[in-house]
């Protein structure tokens, strides 16, 4: 008998059917009637995420002071933007100390979760990643709540020599809710058309009109589709594959995501029009052939974003977890990322490393240059940004997880005073970060994760 899933096949609750499988996109939608245009630029706010550590003492200055006049050698192509961002010493998340080197340490970066060891068909990183706190509290003011970015593909399996984990967690730095990811986007093209594009609310097939309790939750201001179709919804998971599952969830999880960017869409919203120009074209289809083609023009995406406020939250992934991207096309560089990470102090496999950490720094300078050159009448996209870039390990060699390699750029629209270091005390959560950025962000909680309290210093 049997196993696959019919595509054909509909997901029935009472009174009402919901169509397999996917959803359609159409052309731009109209701007609605009522919107308003902001009167000054929004904030926004990026994780940028780093796979497979540092060297340590090529990212952190010598010294403890306030400033510092030695530029780390990780650092020298940020140097022309030393004023524009501050280093953060002494982070970390003590959930995931000690359990592996690479895959539960994701989630957690986001969050300060701690992930469970699962067969990779029933995840749970035990916490919601603050972007998307960020999404379900006020990302219906832009078509996107958040937007999800990255370069590699998802990873399967359960890595058996590493702990135990599903390869999984190490795929996603976004979590909707402990149990559901959120995927990022690696094709140019798809990630181009989210900017401009809408998507279809799921078809439904049929409604019984003589059903009160349906009509009554289809016309309910919070009602969901999912909501309907409980039961077949769980069948149809059962059903498949841990791949399978995944992929389903996040299918269930996108109608809903689909509905509150609907409902928003039919809101007045006030939103920041930029008066210059961003020429941008649409990319072709695929994956670049290079790959570093393939991280410029995502950031170019995830620029484009930004300026037309399609949306003020993202995360970006350079790679998963243990990414063995090859980096040959580097002088002196031979073979994957993850494999020279480990270099045991050999010399000349930690000079390849060390390429490969300044690569991805050269990176984030360029993405840095661009924000900094794109006026947005009389401040810059990046005056009006807060950037958190790093990374979930010290130490790539020994998979130190204290003091995290970690910095913010930025002005945050005044909220941030960057062009020093801020050093907390050891073993300060990094969910004191990510509350201090929730607060900027207009949510006004008192704790996140493990936090002690929003992160001091930076302002």
């Amino acid at each position: 008998m049997s196993n696959k899933i019919s595509r054909r096949k509909l997901l029935r609750g009472v009174g009402v059917a919901v169509s397999l499988p996917w959803l359609e996109t159409i052309a731009d939608a109209a701007p609605v009637k009522g919107s308003e245009t902001l009167t000054e630029p929004p904030l926004r706010l990026a994780y940028m995420f780093v796979p497979n550590g540092v060297r340590p003492d090529f990212w952190t200055p010598p010294g403890d002071g306030e400033t510092y006049d030695v530029i780390p050698e990780h650092l020298k192509p940020l140097e022309k933007f030393k004023g524009d961002f501050t280093l953060l010493e002494n982070l970390w998340n003590e959930q995931a100390q000690g359990r592996n080197g690479h895959w539960p340490k994701i989630p957690a970066w986001l969050s300060g979760g701690r992930v469970e060891r699962t067969a990779g068909d029933d995840l749970n990183a035990n916490a919601v990643s603050v972007d998307q706190v960020i999404a379900q509290r006020i990302g219906d003011k832009t078509p996107l709540p958040s937007f999800e970015l990255g370069i590699d593909s998802i990873r399967s399996g359960i890595d058996t020599a590493g702990g135990g984990f599903a390869r999984m967690y190490g795929s996603f730095l976004s979590w909707r809710d402990p149990r559901t990811p959120v995927a990022k986007e690696i094709i140019p093209q798809l990630a181009f058309d989210r900017i401009f594009r809408t998507t279809r609310k799921p078809v439904i097939s049929s409604v019984d009109p003589t059903n009160q309790s349906v009509l009554t939750a289809l016309q309910r201001d919070d009602a969901s589709v999912l909501d309907l179709v409980p039961e077949d919804a769980k069948a149809v998971r059962r059903e498949g594959s841990a791949g399978d599952k995944v992929r389903l969830d996040e299918y269930f999880e996108s109608l809903r995501s689909v509905e509150v960017r609907l409902e928003a869409a039919l809101k007045p919203q006030k939103r920041w029009i930029n008066q210059g120009k961003f020429h941008m074209e649409r990319p072709g289809p695929g994956i670049p052939e290079t790959h570093a083609e393939h991280v410029k023009l995502m950031l170019d995406i995830l620029i484009l974003a930004f300026w037309t406020d399609a949306t003020r939250m993202a995360t970006f992934m350079f790679g998963d977890a243990q990414t063995m991207q090859d980096y040959s096309f580097l002088p002196g560089v031979r073979g994957g990322f993850h494999s020279i990470s480990h270099h045991g102090d050999e010399t000349a496999k930690r000079e390849q490393y060390e390429k490969i950490i300044n690569w991805h720094t050269e990176q984030e300078a360029y993405f840095l240059g661009r924000l900094k050159n794109l006026d947005e009448g009389g401040t810059s996209l990046l005056d009006n940004s807060m950037i958190v870039i790093g990374g979930s390990l010290k130490d790539g060699n020994r998979h130190l997880e204290e003091d995290l390699p970690l910095l913010i750029a930025g002005r945050g629209k005044g909220t941030l005073r960057p062009g020093r270091r801020v050093r907390a005390a050891a073993r300060t959560p990094m969910c004191n970060l990510h509350l201090a950025m929730l607060n900027r962000m207009g949510i006004a909680d008192k704790s996140f994760g493990d936090s002690t309290g929003p992160l001091e210093g930076l302002s």
